[in-house]
């Protein structure tokens, strides 16, 4: 059973969180760095540098929100990057973002679904994500897609929550996302169920070891997965071959 965020709705994953990223998207930058006290950005830093050896030009973002994976992979210099993102809502916010820092040129937002891209085969040199495959309908779907659009010998870089394994940081964080998360989002946020939905779709999602697994089905080589911050977030890398 696929966990979504509004339970007593019958509408798919892929609508209800869209609704979700609608409802929450003037807040969600605030709450991105409020509920991580910031570690966030650190992350996704850490997360662009692996990407440094390959000096991708065309870069794509996918599940981009508000787009700061995008403004973060402007750090490699390269010559476009496309964001893209199935809620209106996170790309209006992103939209206005780029334009304030001059950057709406380098970088396009555009409506698209993770799962079904609209791009030709092997156009990009990287494919980033960040946070964003955790809402896949279908993840191996969506990898495959994403492997699909990445040129032979590109990158993808994916960046994500994960499970604490050891003591006593899993029952520290457990306690966090299950009780404090929840309900700082809901006081922030206004959404009651868009930060009840964000623990259980951790708990549920196939991470580390089981990640690379799927990974690989996709199609990558050279997969490696990279655990931070004891393990809350990870890291998963791999190439298409040659």
């Amino acid at each position: 059973m696929s966990v979504v965020p509004y339970k007593d709705k019958a509408t798919s994953k892929r609508e209800q969180v869209a609704e979700m990223f609608d409802n929450i998207s003037p807040k969600y930058d605030l709450l991105n760095h409020v509920l991580s006290a910031g570690v966030d950005i650190y992350w996704r830093k850490k997360a662009i540098r692996y990407l440094r050896p390959f000096a991708p030009k065309k870069i794509l973002d996918i599940a981009t929100g508000t787009g700061d994976f995008a403004l973060e992979a402007l750090a490699l210099k390269p010559e476009k990057i496309v964001g893209v993102d199935i809620s209106e809502g996170m790309l209006a916010v992103g939209r206005e973002k780029m334009k304030k820092r001059g950057v709406d040129s380098i970088i396009e937002m555009r409506m698209g679904d993770s799962e079904r891209l609209l791009f030709e085969d092997n156009v990009f040199d990287a494919v980033i994500v960040s946070f964003g495959v955790r809402n896949f309908e279908n993840l191996l779907k969506g990898l495959t897609d994403m492997h699909r659009v990445t040129r032979p010998g590109g990158v993808c870089v994916v960046l994500e929550f994960s499970k604490p394994r050891s003591f006593p940081f899993k029952q520290l964080y457990g306690f966090y996302s299950n009780t404090i998360l929840p309900l700082i989002g809901r006081m922030i946020s206004k959404d009651s169920s868009a930060y009840s939905y964000l623990p259980e779709s951790v708990q549920a999602f196939p991470d580390g070891p089981d990640f690379l697994g799927i990974f690989k089905a996709a199609g990558f080589t050279n997969t490696k997965w990279i655990p931070l911050t004891f393990g809350i977030a990870s890291i998963y890398i791999g190439q298409k071959s040659s």
